[in-house]
């Protein structure tokens, strides 16, 4: 019983059932759908790499810059996705953000240049940024008690988007052409987009009246609540797990075949088992932040990567090497448990725009990791990366008993 966060098999059950009560259910499941394409999408771009260097002759360095650039445009579209959800509400935001990846991802496939992919690449990371902040903001006017719960069940869903759509576009790709790598998503796009805006109910006209602006009096509010402890640390643990995360999801497949020596095809299954824990994980580490709070709950996310980051230079064997991956993967529950808490500490009338400049800061700190990580590699220092990566995992445990509990 004291391993299962909610609490006995009934609790679980009566769990599950309160989240899908009162019409919610297909709320949420909406909502989690259109992150699952999202992330998902956004996924496929490392596998498809291979096609779109041969197609538009980009060497290594240009084709990372590519990710760069994905990466950063989603870390920028942080902050007004998050105003457009205050403004307009979550469901004029969703909606837009799928409409938006659909019409890029067709330019994607479409484009005759590198320019051109570069500058669609941009605007769909853009577009998928769009929909982050609002697919939080919705759920804590759905949920109350069951908060962490319904965030778990949301970050589920990219796991499993970026467990599954990377496989298929890669087959797709092989089988047809590469261009429906990424035009596949397209129709899904469409009809999440349909399915958002049926089920997304709006928000009040006095919550979401558009001409309320971002005004001075919301900007000495924001600056006076992102001082107090619970934000200023919250984001630190925010910061940090962002690095360590794209850091490690960025380089762990090179790492295991050049430095360990797996197959590519060992190394991609291990990578995928990493993303398929994180079904499980984040829906348990939702649970356990509703049950036990973000002290306790951040402590047991965290000490997974500290310990399996620490040991995986010294490790070689298969077997070994998937109990380290799954050490690891419940790195992937520290935002189902830092953002709730960070959300809770936010007025709701400038939630979305706060959310969305925390999530901005963060994602853009965390973008430049890939490319220090990687200067390091070069330098003959992949191993000692790893280290440094465990230490900043073991930094988010200790700044976890700073957050003062909701």
């Amino acid at each position: 019983m004291g391993s299962n966060p909610f609490g006995s098999l009934s609790d679980l059950r009566n769990g599950v059932a309160d989240l899908w009560s009162g019409g919610r259910g297909r709320i949420l499941t909406a909502v989690a759908a259109g992150w699952f394409l999202s992330i998902g999408v956004r996924m496929i771009y490392p596998v498809m790499l291979p096609y779109l260097r041969t197609a538009y002759g980009l060497d290594l360095t240009t084709a990372g810059l590519l990710l760069t650039v994905l990466f950063l445009a989603y870390a920028l579209g942080q902050f007004p996705g998050g105003v457009l959800a205050d403004r307009f509400g979550e469901r004029f935001t969703l909606t837009a953000s799928a409409v938006i990846s659909a019409v890029t991802l067709t330019l994607v496939v479409t484009a005759n240049s590198s320019i051109v992919l570069f500058a669609a690449t941009a605007l769909f990371g853009f577009g998928t940024a769009l929909y982050a902040v609002g697919r939080y903001t919705v759920l804590p006017r759905l949920y109350t008690d069951r908060l962490g719960a319904a965030n778990g069940v949301t970050a589920a869903s990219q796991d499993a988007g970026q467990s599954v759509l990377p496989p298929v576009a890669s087959v797709i790709a092989a089988a047809f052409l590469w261009q429906l790598g990424f035009g596949f998503a397209i129709p899904l796009f469409l009809l999440a987009a349909v399915a958002l805006w049926v089920v997304v109910p709006p928000r009040s006209p006095s919550a979401s009246d558009g001409d309320s602006g971002f005004s001075r009096d919301d900007l000495h509010v924001l600056t006076s609540v992102f001082r107090q402890p619970a934000v200023v640390y919250a984001t630190a643990v925010l910061i940090l797990g962002l690095y360590v995360w794209q850091a490690f999801t960025s380089f762990y497949p090179t790492y295991l075949i050049e430095i360990k020596g797996l197959s590519t095809t060992v190394a991609s299954f291990l990578f995928g088992i990493f993303f398929a824990l994180g079904i499980l994980i984040k829906p348990l580490a939702g649970g356990a932040y509703d049950r036990f709070g973000i002290r306790r709950s951040l402590t047991i996310v965290a000490s997974g990567p500290t310990i399996g980051l620490i040991a995986l230079p010294y490790v070689d064997d298969i077997w070994i090497l998937i109990v380290v991956t799954a050490l690891v993967s419940t790195l992937l529950g520290f935002a189902t448990v830092v953002e709730p808490s960070l959300l809770h500490s936010l007025p709701e009338e400038i939630r979305g725009t706060g959310f969305g400049i925390l999530r901005s800061v963060g994602f853009t700190i965390g973008a430049t990791s890939p490319v220090l990580f990687g200067a390091a590699a070069d330098r003959g220092f992949f191993d000692e990366m790893f280290m440094v990566l465990a230490v900043f995992a073991a930094g988010m445990i200790l700044l976890a008993f700073r957050i003062p509990e909701n």
